[in-house]
């Protein structure tokens, strides 16, 4: 299969609709074409030329270049050096833009590849840039970018009210099967009552039942614990292991696939979630020391996770699973995170992940998986009839 992205197609087309135009480009470190070159440095012969001017760069969680290696540091903008471009940060004090980091703007551009979960924090700087954009009678582009884990498969816990969070502005499926763009039209339509000049230039060349590695686009780590597809695979599950004091493998080679604690049993453990028989997946005894986070620099015991069939593969019913194992097996050493999480001082993190409370009873109280399936299945019936009207790509 061979995929252009929005990029691509705007490079072809020398950028012909910004001809003009001041903009304000909102990009990161993986904001690449088929060519693995940069947005910005596609960009700068224009602006250097005078064709259109670059007036401001904005960038989310973990900064522009992935600067920031763990969760939930914030970086602040600076006067790039090299490009004499300012750089603003979208992940600080503000995650929305402001009055005045707009000011002067003729329209935004919005390329900041997603991973196709609802934590993942770059969707809601994407949704948060439209809504201040549409406040200010501002036009946006996105250049548009494939789902990577396709754009079918849609899973997971629906967000109740009240436990809205920059891992979940808006109810929807964690796995929500949408892309950029798509996510884009969707807040515009359901949340932004159609305020929002949204101007999407899509794939071209993209079946959405594909995975990344099917498109012939080159993987560029998105943020610096997402190395591979097989991260993002599993991460729609596994970063609600972010609500535990479970290692989820950062400071280590492979982050969400490798986890555990320090008082887990690596074979006890392995053994007991293969026997709960989830689709397409298998747990490996593992022992690995993390050189950063939880419990750095300390062996921790658990498993990693191999998907073998990627079609029947659950990862938020799978990573379920993985927690009720580890609260039956250690009830006196597991523990939830305790608060703040992603800018929430009065929630649990793991409630703020899950977008609910009943998931986290749920794992406590040792649920039989089927029930959880069927809820989760329940819960997003009404997403998914908002989802279909979004959809752009056969």
């Amino acid at each position: 299969m061979s995929v252009l992205t929005g990029l691509d197609r705007s490079v072809a087309d020398g950028f012909t609709a910004l001809q003009g135009l001041t903009l304000g480009v909102v990009a990161n470190q993986a904001t690449v074409d088929a060519a693995c070159i940069h947005l910005i440095d596609r960009l700068l012969p224009g602006h250097r030329a005078g064709a259109f001017h670059i007036g401001a760069v904005f960038g989310p969680q973990h900064g522009i270049w992935g600067h920031t290696q763990d969760n939930m540091i914030e970086w602040e903008g600076y006067p790039d050096p090299r490009t004499g471009l300012r750089f603003h940060s979208l992940y600080g004090q503000h995650r929305e833009p402001t009055e005045a980091m707009l000011e002067g703007l003729d329209r935004l551009v919005i390329d900041v590849p997603d991973i196709g979960s609802r934590y993942y924090t770059f969707a809601w700087t994407m949704a948060l840039c439209v809504r201040a954009a549409a406040a200010r009678g501002l036009p946006v582009t996105i250049l548009d970018r494939p789902n990577p884990l396709d754009g079918v498969s849609v899973e997971g816990s629906w967000i109740q009210p009240g436990f809205e969070s920059f891992v979940g502005q808006y109810p929807m499926a964690i796995r929500h099967g949408l892309t950029l763009g798509e996510l884009a039209h969707w807040v515009n339509d359901h949340h932004l009552d159609g305020q929002a000049d949204l101007t999407v230039v899509p794939c071209s060349g993209w079946d959405r039942r594909a995975y990344h590695d099917q498109t012939g686009l080159p993987w560029v780590m998105p943020s610096p614990n997402m190395p591979t597809l097989e991260t993002a695979l599993v991460y729609p599950g596994q970063c609600l292991l972010e609500g535990t004091r479970l290692s989820e493998g950062r400071g280590t080679t492979r982050p969400f696939e490798l986890f555990g604690a320090p008082y887990l049993d690596a074979w006890e453990f392995a053994d007991a979630v293969n026997a709960v028989r989830l689709p397409g997946v298998f747990f490996r005894p593992v022992i690995f020391e993390p050189t950063f986070q939880k419990h750095a620099q300390i062996p921790c015991q658990g498993a990693q996770i191999h998907v073998t069939d990627r079609a029947s593969f659950r990862p938020v019913l799978t990573t379920i699973a993985v927690l009720q194992a580890v609260w039956r097996l250690a009830p006196n050493d597991a523990r939830w995170l305790d608060p703040p999480y992603e800018y929430v001082w009065d929630r649990m993190p793991i409630d703020i992940l899950a977008g609910n409370e009943w998931i986290r009873h749920a794992i406590e109280d040792q649920t039989d998986i089927a029930v959880i399936r069927d809820r989760m299945a329940d819960e997003i019936v009404g997403f998914a009839g908002q989802r279909w009207d979004a959809l752009r790509y056969p």
